[in-house]
């Protein structure tokens, strides 16, 4: 009787454990959970709070940033950096022979900032660039909603700053920066007409003139920081 009644006691003691592990991960979960909003106007934010029920016109989904399937983040980060990847996502716009654009992107991978690389270099990039930001500045940053245009060191290490991500880097040696890719995918590109139907001869067209800037070091925000 003594030895079942050890048994039970030890099976009761486990099944304790579990549960209390159980409760541990759901906590966890929830901890986790980010909202994508986006509002009336078409703004996108993420945050850790649902927006007020009486929010009209606005739509939410849920982040899932535990590295499940429906997380489209970079694996392998640490989770309050991928907080901010998923808050404030920086993009770098670089173009061939561009000086500051390797400048830029030397900052970005010293601070250990993850960042995904678009290139501009036909002239479908360049339009699309140009509708994107307004000018064909390279290079050209965005952190969040925030639009910075041609290099300057302090400028986008301010910007970056204030979007609280770390001033050194936090990656393991495993992680690898996405490979860049055009702005324009070439799957969105116009078909060439099909031979024999009036098409006209191909030539080739030379990419619009990008201007390479180093942003002045006293360039002002007139907003002000904003994410």
């Amino acid at each position: 009787m003594k030895s079942s009644a050890l048994c039970f006691s030890g099976f009761k003691a486990l099944l304790m454990l579990g549960l209390a592990a159980s409760a541990l991960s759901s906590l966890q979960v929830q901890a986790q959970q980010i909202y994508r909003i986006v509002g009336p106007d078409g703004r996108l934010i993420f945050s850790d709070r649902p927006p007020p029920v009486s929010a009209p016109n606005t739509r939410v989904s849920e982040v899932n940033v535990s590295g499940g399937a429906g997380d489209n983040t970079p694996a392998g980060l640490p989770f309050e950096l991928r907080q901010v990847v998923l808050k404030y996502p920086v993009v770098l716009y670089t173009g061939e022979n561009c000086a500051p654009c390797g400048a830029g992107r030397s900052l970005l991978t010293r601070r250990g900032v993850p960042f995904n690389e678009k290139t501009v270099i036909t002239v479908a990039d360049t339009e699309a660039l140009q509708r994107l930001s307004g000018e064909t500045l390279l290079p050209f940053l965005t952190i969040g909603g925030q639009h910075l245009k041609g290099f300057s060191d302090a400028e986008w290490t301010q910007f970056l700053n204030a979007a609280d991500y770390p001033k050194s880097s936090v990656l393991l040696p495993s992680y690898r920066l996405p490979r860049p890719v055009p702005l324009v995918a070439e799957s969105l590109l116009p078909a060439s007409p099909p031979s024999g139907e009036n098409s006209e001869p191909k030539t080739a067209k030379k990419t619009p003139a990008l201007r390479p800037v180093q942003a002045p070091a006293n360039s002002s925000n007139p907003g002000g920081i904003k994410f």
